[in-house]
């Protein structure tokens, strides 16, 4: 495990296979993060064990070379996110990147209101897949088809909502902690809080803390990693 924290006495041997914890930042994809590391260490074969959206920043668990094969292991572990959700308005992505679709006010909403529907999405829930995702259907990615204006039908999935605690709440913004299964969207968790109240609500801001036991406080920002594990070209 290549970690902040880890006992600097072995060398890694990345071609092999090695996991390392990122601390993935903002404005740049998970795909960004897989290529900028395979630079750095100079191996051909690295992954990632979990998408995380461009403008949400946090872990990330990368493998090289045959640990590339647990990769489906870490992607099975619960998520911890913490983020914002902000009532009042929607967007056409469910998170900040999209472009706002409705506005409704908010005056009528009060924290036992939020806590009462929060509370409506514990345990296992349905949640359907939103437009903006990567998932496929018939072999294209469900974003291809949202930049063109399509929208495909989506089949709920079951997911489940271990915890879901609103730290503060300073609205129009509901800051809040989730613990999740695979799959679950929070995107669409804030779409449909923000349904629920009948006021809209998107994601202004996200953060995976935590996937499994693995910790985001654990993990290497790209420059520091890049810094610490530069690696020189092979020579042809």
């Amino acid at each position: 495990m290549i970690a902040k924290n880890q006992n600097d006495l072995l060398e890694p041997d990345f071609a092999s296979g090695e996991i390392i914890l990122i601390d993935k930042g903002i404005g740049f994809t998970s795909f960004n993060a897989v290529y900028k590391i395979r630079k750095t260490v100079n191996v051909k074969k690295v992954g990632h064990a979990g998408t995380l959206d461009p403008l949400a920043t946090g872990l990330l668990i990368l493998c090289t070379g045959k640990k590339t094969k647990e990769i489906s292991s870490f992607q099975d572990l619960r998520k911890t996110y913490s983020g914002v959700i902000t009532l009042g308005k929607r967007t056409a992505s469910l998170d900040s990147e999209g472009e706002f679709i409705e506005e409704k006010g908010i005056d009528g909403i009060s924290e036992s209101m939020i806590l009462e529907s929060r509370n409506s999405f514990l345990g296992k829930i349905l949640q359907t897949p939103p437009m903006y995702s990567a998932l496929k259907v018939k072999g294209k990615r469900l974003y291809k088809y949202a930049r063109n204006g399509i929208e495909i039908e989506r089949m709920p999935r079951e997911v489940e909502i271990y915890k879901f605690d609103i730290e503060k709440i300073e609205l129009p913004d509901v800051h809040f902690v989730v613990e999740c299964s695979k799959g679950t969207y929070i995107r669409t968790l804030a779409d449909d809080l923000g349904t629920k109240l009948n006021c809209g609500g998107y994601l202004s801001k996200l953060r995976r803390e935590k996937i499994g036991e693995f910790d985001v406080s654990d993990a290497f920002t790209i420059d520091e990693f890049q810094k610490k594990y530069s690696r020189p070209l092979e020579a042809d």
